[in-house]
């Protein structure tokens, strides 16, 4: 059950004005959305462009409490009103990918955060399983990839206990889009790839493998491929020679394997190790994680076998 459930928000007219029926789908069952970014101090915001959504927590009307629900809500103080600014520009970097072919979904990704020059981490997870049949690439701000995968892990969950399915891939895009619109043009730096498989619960929604890209100005791609990141001109070099629909699921793994390797040669932002999932009918499966110097010396071993043949054939 949702809190808005509990708290009996359902039943009120204001409910029906800021969340409309079938605002994600095409059914008619409709989604709440719980997310608030401003924890209640300031007075409660709407976003123009969202239909009049508010942006803050509800407060649920109390027995006895009329003097609570109605006390003027504290403002912040001066100083924190206005955004602060980093005192230096600070890079990001990163490599992630993911393609569709015959057996699913690839989705991989390298495992170092950077803070401008600096490794910050050499080993943290840039794809993140939402549900059994979804998982997300990350790249931009870590901290901001890290608040909104939990706010999309939450609203996908509330969803599926309101309704009792779960919500389809396309309708998770939409969502995601949705909440991020109102932040475009602030300093929120996120970028996620979808990667999932939709049953087909409904007659709206099609089954099959599905890849969409939002990002934080509400953007919104569906494609057969996608790479994200300061690496990802050299990994879409890879990709596009070697990308067939006709792959097998080892050739897959290589080709994904191989791309973030190839990135991570030339990109001084990405490295240390690759993560890989592999999405199916079935589900999503995680393959373990490979430290890249060791695709590095499966790569001079193919040279050196190319360069022998070469010799072989010269005599």
């Amino acid at each position: 059950m949702a809190l808005e459930d509990i708290c009996g928000f359902t039943d009120t007219p204001v409910h029906a004005k800021w969340f409309p029926t079938s605002l994600f789908e095409d059914s008619i069952s409709s989604i709440h959305l719980t997310d608030n970014c401003t924890f209640g101090l300031r007075k409660p915001k709407k976003s123009e462009g969202n239909g009049g959504i508010p942006m803050d927590f509800f407060i649920p009307t109390l027995p006895n409490s009329a003097s609570f629900n109605h006390r003027p809500l504290p403002s912040p103080p001066a100083k924190y009103s206005a955004m602060v600014r980093r005192p230096f520009p600070l890079s990001h970097g990163t490599t992630t990918l993911g393609f569709v072919f015959q057996g699913g979904v690839i989705a991989a990704a390298d495992t170092r955060a950077s803070a401008g020059g600096l490794v910050a981490c050499p080993a943290v997870h840039k794809i993140t399983p939402i549900h059994s049949h979804l998982v997300v690439t990350s790249s931009g701000s870590g901290a901001d990839c890290m608040l909104w995968e939990r706010i999309l892990a939450r609203e996908i969950r509330l969803y599926q206990l309101r309704h009792r399915r779960r919500l389809s891939i396309c309708g998770t895009a939409k969502l995601l889009s949705f909440m991020l619109h109102p932040f475009k043009g602030t300093e929120v730096c996120v970028a996620l790839t979808l990667c999932g498989w939709d049953k087909g619960v409904t007659a709206a929604t099609n089954s099959g493998p599905k890849l969409i890209y939002v990002c934080s100005d509400g953007a919104r791609l569906q494609g057969d491929v996608f790479s994200v990141g300061s690496g990802s001109p050299y990994a879409y070099g890879v990709l596009d020679r070697e990308l067939r629909w006709c792959l097998s699921k080892e050739e897959a793994i290589s080709l994904a394997r191989e791309a973030v390797f190839r990135a991570t040669h030339r990109d001084a932002y990405s490295g240390n190790n690759v993560d890989l999932f592999h999405i199916t009918a079935q589900g999503w499966s995680r393959r373990a994680r490979e430290d890249l110097k060791e695709e590095y010396y499966r790569d001079m071993k193919r040279r050196e076998k190319v360069a022998e043949e070469r010799k072989r054939l010269i005599k």
